[in-house]
Protein backbone atom coordinates (compact mmCIF):
# COMPACT_ATOMS: atom_id res chain seq x y z
CA UNK A 1 0.00 0.00 0.00
CA UNK A 2 2.71 2.53 0.80
CA UNK A 3 4.52 1.53 -2.09
CA UNK A 4 1.52 1.91 -4.42
CA UNK A 5 0.97 5.50 -2.64
CA UNK A 6 4.54 6.66 -3.47
CA UNK A 7 4.12 5.79 -6.73
CA UNK A 8 0.85 7.81 -6.86
CA UNK A 9 2.36 10.75 -5.57
CA UNK A 10 5.02 10.26 -7.92
CA UNK A 11 2.94 10.06 -11.30
CA UNK A 12 0.85 12.97 -9.86
CA UNK A 13 3.97 15.59 -9.99
CA UNK A 14 5.98 13.99 -12.76
CA UNK A 15 4.01 17.00 -15.11
CA UNK A 16 5.17 20.00 -12.99
CA UNK A 17 8.76 18.46 -12.95
CA UNK A 18 8.92 17.94 -16.32
CA UNK A 19 7.86 21.65 -17.23
CA UNK A 20 10.35 22.77 -14.75
CA UNK A 21 12.93 21.23 -16.47
CA UNK A 22 12.23 21.31 -20.25
CA UNK A 23 10.16 24.83 -20.24
CA UNK A 24 7.73 25.24 -23.77
CA UNK A 25 9.02 27.62 -25.57
CA UNK A 26 6.41 29.86 -28.04
CA UNK A 27 6.93 30.04 -31.03
CA UNK A 28 6.32 33.79 -32.14
CA UNK A 29 5.07 32.94 -35.53
CA UNK A 30 2.27 30.81 -33.70
CA UNK A 31 1.06 33.78 -32.07
CA UNK A 32 1.05 36.20 -34.79
CA UNK A 33 -1.15 33.81 -36.56
CA UNK A 34 -3.23 33.14 -33.55
CA UNK A 35 -3.61 37.27 -33.36
CA UNK A 36 -4.25 37.28 -37.08
CA UNK A 37 -7.26 34.56 -36.89
CA UNK A 38 -8.60 36.74 -33.95
CA UNK A 39 -8.89 40.05 -35.98
CA UNK A 40 -10.54 38.14 -38.63
CA UNK A 41 -13.30 36.34 -36.88
CA UNK A 42 -13.74 39.66 -35.08
CA UNK A 43 -14.00 41.85 -38.80
CA UNK A 44 -16.47 39.39 -40.15
CA UNK A 45 -18.64 39.35 -36.64
CA UNK A 46 -18.29 43.38 -37.10
CA UNK A 47 -19.47 42.55 -40.61
CA UNK A 48 -22.62 39.97 -39.97
CA UNK A 49 -23.83 42.72 -37.30
CA UNK A 50 -23.77 45.72 -40.16
CA UNK A 51 -25.53 43.21 -42.42
CA UNK A 52 -28.30 42.61 -39.86
CA UNK A 53 -28.78 46.27 -39.09
CA UNK A 54 -29.55 47.47 -42.74
CA UNK A 55 -32.06 44.41 -43.41
CA UNK A 56 -33.44 45.39 -40.07
CA UNK A 57 -33.63 48.82 -41.65
CA UNK A 58 -34.37 47.97 -44.93
CA UNK A 59 -37.21 46.05 -43.52
CA UNK A 60 -38.73 49.31 -41.52
CA UNK A 61 -38.09 51.25 -44.17
CA UNK A 62 -40.97 49.47 -46.13
CA UNK A 63 -42.98 51.35 -47.29
CA UNK A 64 -46.77 49.59 -46.38
CA UNK A 65 -50.53 50.57 -48.14
CA UNK A 66 -53.06 49.53 -46.20
CA UNK A 67 -56.17 49.37 -48.87
CA UNK A 68 -59.69 47.47 -47.99
CA UNK A 69 -59.16 43.91 -49.48
CA UNK A 70 -60.46 40.28 -49.46
CA UNK A 71 -57.80 37.65 -48.34
CA UNK A 72 -59.80 34.85 -50.24
CA UNK A 73 -58.59 36.64 -53.49
CA UNK A 74 -55.99 38.74 -53.11
CA UNK A 75 -52.53 38.46 -55.11
CA UNK A 76 -49.12 37.79 -53.69
CA UNK A 77 -48.14 41.77 -54.90
CA UNK A 78 -51.39 42.96 -52.48
CA UNK A 79 -50.41 41.09 -49.86
CA UNK A 80 -46.85 42.27 -50.30
CA UNK A 81 -48.11 45.86 -50.37
CA UNK A 82 -49.66 45.61 -47.20
CA UNK A 83 -46.36 45.39 -45.60
CA UNK A 84 -45.92 41.16 -45.69
CA UNK A 85 -42.79 39.40 -47.20
CA UNK A 86 -43.22 37.08 -50.55
CA UNK A 87 -42.15 34.11 -48.33
CA UNK A 88 -45.22 35.37 -46.03
CA UNK A 89 -47.83 36.16 -49.32
CA UNK A 90 -47.12 33.02 -50.87
CA UNK A 91 -47.80 30.77 -47.43
CA UNK A 92 -51.33 32.82 -47.34
CA UNK A 93 -51.69 32.15 -51.39
CA UNK A 94 -51.23 28.63 -50.80
CA UNK A 95 -53.79 28.04 -47.97
CA UNK A 96 -56.17 29.36 -50.30
CA UNK A 97 -54.84 27.62 -53.50
CA UNK A 98 -55.10 24.23 -51.00
CA UNK A 99 -59.07 25.10 -50.61
CA UNK A 100 -58.79 26.92 -47.63
CA UNK A 101 -60.94 29.93 -46.85
CA UNK A 102 -61.36 33.03 -44.85
CA UNK A 103 -65.06 33.31 -43.52
CA UNK A 104 -64.73 35.97 -40.75
CA UNK A 105 -61.49 38.48 -40.63
CA UNK A 106 -60.65 36.45 -37.69
CA UNK A 107 -59.79 33.99 -39.58
CA UNK A 108 -56.85 35.66 -40.61
CA UNK A 109 -55.28 35.39 -37.54
CA UNK A 110 -54.75 31.79 -37.21
CA UNK A 111 -52.18 32.09 -39.94
CA UNK A 112 -49.08 31.52 -38.11
CA UNK A 113 -47.20 33.63 -40.69
CA UNK A 114 -49.43 36.32 -39.63
CA UNK A 115 -48.10 38.33 -36.47
CA UNK A 116 -50.72 39.63 -33.66
CA UNK A 117 -49.58 43.71 -34.34
CA UNK A 118 -49.94 42.82 -38.54
CA UNK A 119 -53.48 41.35 -37.46
CA UNK A 120 -54.72 44.50 -35.47
CA UNK A 121 -52.95 47.19 -38.71
CA UNK A 122 -55.44 45.39 -40.92
CA UNK A 123 -58.39 44.14 -39.14
CA UNK A 124 -60.38 47.22 -40.08
CA UNK A 125 -59.14 46.93 -43.57
CA UNK A 126 -60.75 43.65 -44.52
CA UNK A 127 -63.68 43.06 -46.57
CA UNK A 128 -64.50 39.47 -47.34
CA UNK A 129 -66.84 38.75 -49.75
CA UNK A 130 -69.53 36.09 -49.38
CA UNK A 131 -71.35 35.48 -52.36
CA UNK A 132 -68.88 33.93 -55.33
CA UNK A 133 -67.06 32.14 -53.06
CA UNK A 134 -69.98 30.42 -51.66
CA UNK A 135 -71.83 29.65 -54.54
CA UNK A 136 -68.57 27.99 -55.84
CA UNK A 137 -68.67 25.65 -52.86
CA UNK A 138 -72.09 24.74 -53.23
CA UNK A 139 -71.67 23.96 -56.95
CA UNK A 140 -68.18 21.54 -55.39
CA UNK A 141 -70.21 19.82 -52.91
CA UNK A 142 -72.94 19.27 -55.15
CA UNK A 143 -70.61 17.76 -57.78
CA UNK A 144 -68.97 15.45 -54.97
CA UNK A 145 -72.51 14.55 -53.84
CA UNK A 146 -73.38 13.33 -57.37
CA UNK A 147 -70.21 11.19 -57.95
CA UNK A 148 -70.40 9.55 -54.17
CA UNK A 149 -70.82 5.93 -54.66
CA UNK A 150 -74.25 4.47 -53.72
CA UNK A 151 -74.24 2.92 -49.84
CA UNK A 152 -74.61 -0.55 -49.82
CA UNK A 153 -76.36 -3.17 -47.35
CA UNK A 154 -73.59 -6.45 -46.47
CA UNK A 155 -74.25 -9.22 -44.16
CA UNK A 156 -71.25 -9.13 -42.11
CA UNK A 157 -70.88 -12.99 -41.24
CA UNK A 158 -71.63 -14.31 -44.89
CA UNK A 159 -69.36 -12.00 -46.63
CA UNK A 160 -66.50 -12.66 -48.11
CA UNK A 161 -63.43 -10.20 -48.72
CA UNK A 162 -64.87 -9.33 -51.89
CA UNK A 163 -67.99 -8.09 -50.72
CA UNK A 164 -66.59 -5.94 -47.39
CA UNK A 165 -64.73 -4.50 -49.65
CA UNK A 166 -68.49 -3.00 -51.27
CA UNK A 167 -68.64 -0.96 -47.83
CA UNK A 168 -67.62 2.73 -48.24
CA UNK A 169 -64.73 2.98 -45.91
CA UNK A 170 -63.17 -0.49 -45.94
CA UNK A 171 -60.81 -1.50 -48.08
CA UNK A 172 -59.24 -4.74 -48.83
CA UNK A 173 -56.60 -4.84 -45.29
CA UNK A 174 -60.22 -3.96 -43.33
CA UNK A 175 -62.30 -6.55 -44.86
CA UNK A 176 -59.21 -9.09 -44.73
CA UNK A 177 -58.83 -8.57 -41.24
CA UNK A 178 -63.01 -8.45 -40.26
CA UNK A 179 -63.25 -11.81 -41.81
CA UNK A 180 -59.85 -13.03 -39.66
CA UNK A 181 -61.62 -11.88 -36.73
CA UNK A 182 -65.00 -13.39 -37.93
CA UNK A 183 -63.80 -16.83 -38.26
CA UNK A 184 -61.75 -16.78 -34.82
CA UNK A 185 -64.72 -15.55 -33.29
CA UNK A 186 -67.36 -17.39 -34.95
CA UNK A 187 -69.49 -14.93 -36.33
CA UNK A 188 -70.82 -11.57 -35.31
CA UNK A 189 -74.13 -11.08 -33.23
CA UNK A 190 -73.71 -7.56 -32.70
CA UNK A 191 -72.44 -4.72 -35.17
CA UNK A 192 -70.41 -2.90 -32.29
CA UNK A 193 -68.17 -5.92 -32.01
CA UNK A 194 -66.65 -4.62 -35.18
CA UNK A 195 -64.85 -1.96 -32.84
CA UNK A 196 -62.68 -5.41 -31.38
CA UNK A 197 -60.91 -5.51 -35.21
CA UNK A 198 -57.51 -4.45 -34.58
CA UNK A 199 -57.09 -0.99 -36.23
CA UNK A 200 -61.20 -0.05 -36.79
CA UNK A 201 -61.65 3.10 -34.38
CA UNK A 202 -64.97 4.90 -33.64
CA UNK A 203 -64.77 6.91 -36.13
CA UNK A 204 -64.94 3.98 -38.57
CA UNK A 205 -67.43 2.33 -36.98
CA UNK A 206 -69.90 4.84 -37.13
CA UNK A 207 -69.26 5.80 -40.78
CA UNK A 208 -69.77 1.99 -41.58
CA UNK A 209 -72.40 0.95 -39.27
CA UNK A 210 -75.19 1.77 -41.57
CA UNK A 211 -73.84 -0.35 -43.94
CA UNK A 212 -74.17 -3.58 -42.39
CA UNK A 213 -76.29 -6.04 -41.25
CA UNK A 214 -75.68 -8.97 -38.83
CA UNK A 215 -77.68 -12.52 -39.35
CA UNK A 216 -77.08 -14.29 -35.55
CA UNK A 217 -78.55 -17.78 -36.91
CA UNK A 218 -75.09 -18.14 -38.76
CA UNK A 219 -73.21 -17.97 -35.40
CA UNK A 220 -70.57 -20.99 -35.01
CA UNK A 221 -71.47 -22.23 -31.80
CA UNK A 222 -69.22 -23.76 -29.37
CA UNK A 223 -70.06 -26.91 -26.74
CA UNK A 224 -68.65 -26.18 -23.64
CA UNK A 225 -68.49 -29.48 -22.21
CA UNK A 226 -66.74 -31.59 -25.11
CA UNK A 227 -64.47 -28.25 -26.19
CA UNK A 228 -60.78 -28.90 -25.17
CA UNK A 229 -57.95 -26.44 -24.42
CA UNK A 230 -57.14 -26.42 -28.03
CA UNK A 231 -60.99 -25.10 -29.23
CA UNK A 232 -61.28 -22.60 -26.10
CA UNK A 233 -57.93 -20.85 -26.82
CA UNK A 234 -59.41 -19.56 -29.90
CA UNK A 235 -61.93 -18.43 -28.81
CA UNK A 236 -60.86 -14.04 -28.40
CA UNK A 237 -62.90 -13.72 -25.26
CA UNK A 238 -60.83 -15.79 -23.17
CA UNK A 239 -57.09 -16.35 -21.55
CA UNK A 240 -55.18 -18.82 -20.94
CA UNK A 241 -55.76 -19.16 -17.01
CA UNK A 242 -59.52 -18.34 -17.62
CA UNK A 243 -59.46 -21.49 -20.36
CA UNK A 244 -57.68 -24.07 -17.45
CA UNK A 245 -59.94 -22.92 -14.59
CA UNK A 246 -63.17 -23.50 -16.90
CA UNK A 247 -61.60 -27.15 -17.36
CA UNK A 248 -60.56 -28.07 -13.99
CA UNK A 249 -64.22 -26.96 -12.95
CA UNK A 250 -65.59 -29.64 -15.64
CA UNK A 251 -63.37 -32.05 -14.86
CA UNK A 252 -63.96 -31.85 -10.91
CA UNK A 253 -67.76 -30.44 -11.03
CA UNK A 254 -69.01 -32.71 -14.24
CA UNK A 255 -70.40 -30.78 -17.43
CA UNK A 256 -72.19 -27.19 -17.08
CA UNK A 257 -76.13 -26.99 -17.35
CA UNK A 258 -76.24 -23.48 -18.16
CA UNK A 259 -74.48 -20.11 -18.18
CA UNK A 260 -75.39 -19.82 -14.51
CA UNK A 261 -72.67 -22.90 -13.60
CA UNK A 262 -70.35 -21.21 -15.75
CA UNK A 263 -70.62 -18.36 -12.97
CA UNK A 264 -69.44 -20.01 -10.43
CA UNK A 265 -65.64 -19.99 -11.99
CA UNK A 266 -64.99 -17.61 -10.14
CA UNK A 267 -62.43 -16.38 -12.50
CA UNK A 268 -64.81 -15.42 -14.87
CA UNK A 269 -66.12 -11.67 -14.68
CA UNK A 270 -69.55 -10.89 -15.32
CA UNK A 271 -68.34 -8.77 -18.63
CA UNK A 272 -66.63 -12.07 -20.19
CA UNK A 273 -69.64 -14.23 -19.64
CA UNK A 274 -71.78 -11.63 -21.24
CA UNK A 275 -69.85 -12.10 -24.36
CA UNK A 276 -69.67 -15.35 -23.84
CA UNK A 277 -72.97 -16.59 -23.77
CA UNK A 278 -74.13 -16.10 -27.50
CA UNK A 279 -71.49 -18.83 -28.64
CA UNK A 280 -72.00 -21.60 -26.17
CA UNK A 281 -73.50 -24.60 -26.05
CA UNK A 282 -74.66 -26.86 -23.31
Amino acid sequence: MLLLSGLILILAFCPYVVAWLWPQVKDPADEAFMLRVLEQKMDSAVASDNRRAGWTKKRKDRSVVLFRFDPNILSQSGWEKLGFSARQAQSILRYVERGGRFRRPEDLKKMFVVSPDQYQRLFSYIDIKSSTPDSMLKAVSKRVTVMRPVPVMVEINTADTLELDKIRGIGPAFARRIVKYRERLGGFYRKEQLLEVFGLDSAKFEEIRDQVRIDASVIRKLNINTAGFEELRFCPYLKYNQINAVLQYRKQHGNYANIADLKKVVILTPQVLEKLEPYLIF
